[in-house]
């Protein structure tokens, strides 16, 4: 029988405000053990807790046209949908909500006193303020929730709310799945998988899992809820608890905090205050700047990255120029050398690379010689003014290429061959040899015509 999946995310993003969700302990780590904390966030009889503004304003700033604003009870955010992908391949996928939260302590065991074991516990961690956000149901592939998770990772990172990131412990994710046969609508016994702590290992997890119950309806058996725990080492599932549902929390309000009210100027001015979007800032790059569709979506990845093609363009390059140098080249270099865009532009300020990518335009240095530029520029901290506006002339002059087009005509006389007997797509394999021999100075155009004039005579005899 064939089944399908019916799967669920809840998102917990760490938010990056300075202080903690209900007191001013430092949101800070690193710290040792057990020093950012206070009676409020160790939960001490007698501390009065008080709502961190900022954390709310961030939660808004999320919720904004993601859902309509509004905890167990009320949530901050409902409904909505996020979008997904780009072009005619983008896809909204359906919320519930969105809460917030504070983190819990964390645990460290077994460990040694002594000659005994003992469990740690670190309370720095607690009180640090989460978003969670909740999902339907709506996802049938693992891919969709990887999708999802990227595309939720973006916007949080472009509003500046969280770094995002799963490894470091900024977003986490469970996932709720359950299968059943393909076709029918009726919703099979669901299971919770914990410790994600990557995309990766949310795709490998919800894939482990969904097996098991395949091949547990297949044998007869009857699926149990459960909490499970993900091991991405070992890609190995186990059971966590058992049977637990929303009554086991005793969800109660708490007393020393009042209600929450947002009120519509709140709200109004959150929404002032959000960026152009996302997935807004792709589809006027593909317009304003005539983009292709796949360099406007990496371009749009980060709004760094925006940024960063909007200020070149500006600053005299042409915006696809820019766009492309962005998305094949720059980003390249940032994930190569582990620094964000602003440690790029330390090293690369933005007049001399403008200067680059202009004269790159004018054909005054090649492309490949620009990159090795830029390399020599961001490896060996060669100076960007004088490397950029001098260095890598390029050559275009007949006195200088025309004996390399004829050594190149001597040196390949198969391809000649194949050439002047109509294959011309060996035409470019001795571009590549010309422009290899002129160290990649030559201005490829003048070698092509070149080459096409030269081949064009007799073939000496």
């Amino acid at each position: 029988m064939a089944y399908e999946a019916v799967i669920g995310l809840e998102c917990h993003i760490q938010l990056n405000t300075r202080s903690k969700m209900f007191c001013d302990c430092p949101a800070a780590f690193g710290a040792e053990a057990n020093t950012n904390v206070c009676p409020v966030c160790l939960g001490l009889p007698g501390a009065l807790p008080r709502a961190n503004r900022a954390a709310i304003d961030s939660a808004l700033r999320l919720g904004i046209d993601r859902g309509e604003i509004t905890q167990y009870d009320r949530p901050l955010c409902e409904g909505g949908a996020l979008p997904v992908g780009s072009g005619g391949r983008q896809r909204s996928f359906e919320l519930i909500r969105i809460h917030v939260e504070e983190d819990t302590g964390k645990s460290f065991h077994p460990e040694r006193f002594g000659d005994r074991p003992v469990s740690r516990v670190d309370f720095n961690r607690a009180g640090v303020p989460l978003l969670e956000l909740v999902t339907q149901p709506v996802f049938r592939e693992t891919a969709e929730c990887s999708a999802f998770l990227t595309g939720l990772r973006r916007l949080v990172r472009w509003l500046a709310i969280s770094d995002g990131d799963m490894e470091k412990g900024h977003m986490r994710c469970d996932a709720n799945v359950s299968i059943r046969p393909a076709g029918t609508t009726q919703l099979g016994t669901k299971t919770e998988l914990k410790n994600l702590n990557s995309i990766r290992g949310v795709e490998k997890g919800l894939a482990a899992e969904i097996a098991r119950q395949k091949r547990a309806l297949e044998a007869g058996e009857t699926i149990e809820q459960a909490t499970l725990l993900y091991d991405a080492d070992h890609d190995k599932l186990a059971v966590m608890r058992s049977k637990e549902y929303a009554h086991d929390y005793r969800y109660f309000p708490e007393p020393d905090l009042p209600l929450l009210r947002v009120s519509a100027v709140w709200i109004a001015q959150a929404r002032e205050s959000l960026p152009e979007l996302p997935w807004e800032a792709e589809r006027r790059l593909e317009t304003e700047f005539a983009l292709s569709g796949e360099v406007a979506s990496i371009v749009g990845t980060d709004r760094e990255y925006v940024r960063l093609m909007e200020d070149l363009a500006r600053a005299g390059v042409q915006p696809r120029t820019a766009a492309n140098w962005v998305a094949n080249v720059v980003i390249a270099h940032i994930n190569r050398l582990g620094i964000d865009v602003g440690g790029f532009r330390e090293r690369v300020p933005l007049a001399p690379f403008a200067t680059l990518l202009t004269r790159i335009e004018s054909g005054q240095v090649t492309a490949t010689a620009a990159k090795s530029l830029l390399e020599e520029v961001l490896d060996q901290g060669a100076d960007p003014f004088t490397r950029f506006t001098s260095g890598g002339q390029a050559v275009s002059g007949d006195d200088v290429l025309l004996p390399l087009v004829r050594a190149v005509i001597a040196e390949n006389q198969g391809p000649v061959e194949q050439y002047r007997n109509g294959k011309t797509a060996t035409l470019g394999f001795l571009v590549g040899q010309v422009m290899k021999k002129s160290g990649s100075q030559a201005v490829a155009q003048t070698v092509r015509e070149l080459l096409v004039r030269e081949l064009s005579e007799p073939a000496a005899t």
